[in-house]
């Protein structure tokens, strides 16, 4: 068993009470992550979605999470001031029964990074109706898993969609921190 470290854990909590559908979390997220950096604007690319039904005004900001090598097996609906939504509507992973939180030209599965080397993530920052809000929260992890969790996931990710797919997404994310 590896030794116990203490981590700052980075959150974003979703008031969706507070959101107005604006967009700004997307826009922003997806120019953050353009290559060039700033360079171009495609909400594909962006690691935040948006939920929306605007005649109901029910608006409801998701974040990417984890990859899921597999679907999963809930499909159960919810309901939301009369008007039903798919379980899958509000899931955060990449999965292969759907194209959200994917990268549209590889097909890689996008996550938020919380647009690292910022200080703070800018959907955050750009949220002028405080519907996104950052959190942090100090947890002890398993230092010694950290490196075999990211070989697993490179593997699966090797796996599914090829190794020079990999590196070339791999390529353009190192070009993209470089500018």
């Amino acid at each position: 068993m590896g030794e116990k470290k203490k981590k700052i854990i980075k959150t974003i909590r979703i008031d969706v009470d507070k959101c107005n559908g604006c967009r700004s979390c997307e826009v922003i997220c997806s120019a953050f992550h353009a290559a060039p950096k700033y360079s171009s604007n495609n909400p594909a690319r962006a690691r935040i979605r948006l939920i929306r039904d605007p005649i109901k005004d029910v608006y409801v900001p998701v974040y990417a999470g984890d990859y899921a090598p597999a679907e999963c097996a809930g499909r159960d609906k919810y309901t939301i001031d009369g008007k039903e939504y798919e379980e899958c509507a509000f899931c955060r992973s990449a999965c292969p029964s759907r194209d959200e939180f994917k990268e549209p030209d590889s097909g890689l599965p996008l996550k938020c990074d919380m647009c690292e080397g910022e200080d703070e993530p800018l959907c955050v920052k750009w949220c002028l109706a405080e519907a996104l809000v950052l959190e942090e929260r100090e947890e002890e992890v398993d230092e010694a898993q950290e490196p075999e969790e990211l070989e697993v996931g490179l593997e699966a990710l090797a796996r599914k969609y090829g190794l020079q797919n990999v590196i070339d997404s791999v390529d353009r994310m190192s070009l993209s921190k470089k500018k």
